[in-house]
């Protein structure tokens, strides 16, 4: 597709999206920008302004956003939430047009997945499951990586809708893919952040100055996205949210709960969901996952962005 047709597609496309939260608002803001016609609705009232400004337009309900779309974004919190919207009274599949592309960026299981695919095509439209990585940051650049489940040829039929919000995207399979493929890739989110902080934590309290201990990480064989993404928030003590603790934890439990019906055991897993229940219960779910951290400075007794002074 040529420049002067990709215009063309994208001024006579309409998306509406659902769900403006910490990513969802970034990701309709990039399709605005990229010239897509955008009709946006949010639970929470007030969250439509800036996309107001930027041209979007705010429905009145999830079913007026839908009914002229000619795709439909999803970006929303947990399984509870999606399938209400999609399946409850006036929500998505109550009033969207046969022939419609569903796509669902949230984190959910595979099971309601496959369930909103078949209820997908019993009103003749097509759904993927098309979870994101990058977090925040990635949003708001428009770098995301996409992880999808569902029919290749409806992937590419979106794909100038996908490109407009990332870089990068795999097909990873039919319908509940990218909901498996996005549960095992935040295992290891989780893991790796913790795995930053102990480190941390053992660096500071044997008297190592914490940015210079992290220099070294970001440089060697323990460098990883969490490194890159967290360290100056964890020098700061900035745990202003990029992707919050609590929908970390959401994850871990769908991503336990998976791998408990697949009888794969995941010792490192359930540490991890274990720790960031113990984040959850000291207060730090709307903050950032990072904020896990806060456990360490706790059972060290300082904290893990200043230099500790030595006796």
């Amino acid at each position: 597709m040529n420049f002067r047709r990709k215009q063309v597609f994208r001024m006579t496309l309409s998306i509406a999206f659902i769900g403006l939260g910490t990513m969802g608002s970034p990701m309709a803001a990039n399709l605005v920008r990229k010239g897509f016609s955008v009709a946006v609705w949010n639970r929470t009232p007030g969250k439509a302004e800036d996309l107001k400004e930027l041209g979007a337009a705010e429905a009145g309900s999830p079913a007026e956003a839908v009914r002229a779309a000619d795709v439909v974004i999803t970006m929303l919190s947990n399984d509870d939430v999606v399938r209400e919207l999609y399946r409850g009274e006036g929500g998505i599949l109550s009033a969207v047009r046969p022939g419609t592309a569903l796509i669902d960026h949230s984190t959910i299981s595979p099971a309601l997945a496959r369930e909103l695919a078949t209820a997908a095509a019993e009103t003749g439209c097509g759904f993927l499951d098309c979870p994101v990585t990058g977090s925040k940051p990635a949003a708001v650049s428009g770098t995301l990586v996409f992880m999808a489940g569902g029919e290749a040829e409806l992937l590419e039929r979106v794909r100038p809708v996908l490109d407009a919000m990332g870089t990068k995207i795999v097909h990873l399979g039919p319908s509940g893919s990218g909901s498996v493929a996005k549960l095992g890739h935040n295992a290891i989110v989780a893991i790796n952040n913790l795995a930053l902080a102990e480190g941390l934590s053992i660096a500071v309290s044997g008297g190592l100055e914490p940015a210079k201990f992290l220099e070294v990480v970001r440089a060697g064989g323990a460098g990883s996205k969490a490194a890159e993404l967290k360290s100056s928030k964890l020098l700061e003590g900035d745990y202003s949210v990029q992707f919050s603790l609590a929908l970390m934890l959401k994850d871990l439990r769908l991503a336990s709960s998976l791998s408990d019906g697949l009888n794969v055991p995941t010792p490192m897993l359930e540490a991890a969901k274990s720790l960031f229940q113990a984040g959850s219960a000291a207060g730090y779910d709307q903050e950032d996952l990072i904020a896990v951290a806060k456990l360490y400075e706790q059972w060290i007794g300082q904290p893990l962005g200043e230099r500790p002074e030595n006796g």
